[in-house]
């Protein structure tokens, strides 16, 4: 399944790498921590690589290693203004669980 960003994020995605001045796109991955065992990696991405996914909503690039790609499978990323507060959320229907405080999640094996 594809990764989608609504409207929202990639405005926010495109706004940021426009502060940035450089930049294909948005990288996101995952890596074991906290109490449930993942969390999301997010960050700007300045190349692709052979053992990266690349999918494109609203023109922006969202790349994925390999690695990363199960765990994110069908995720859709949202960028969300709640109160003085903002920031990206995670809708991924691979998450069975996740910690209290919300770092963290688990996937089914």
């Amino acid at each position: 399944m594809p990764i989608t960003l609504t409207e929202s994020a990639a405005i926010q995605v495109q706004e940021q790498l426009s502060k940035r001045g450089k930049g294909l796109g948005l990288r996101l991955g995952v890596r074991e921590s906290g109490c449930s065992g993942y969390a999301y990696v997010i960050d700007f991405a300045d190349e692709v690589s052979d053992k990266d996914t690349v999918f494109e909503a609203y023109g922006v690039k969202v790349i994925i290693n390999e690695d990363s790609l199960s765990f994110l499978d069908g995720l859709q990323l949202d960028f969300a203004r709640e109160g003085i507060n903002s920031a990206f959320k995670f809708n991924n229907p691979n998450v069975k669980d996740a910690c209290g405080c919300g770092e963290s999640f688990t996937v089914e094996s």
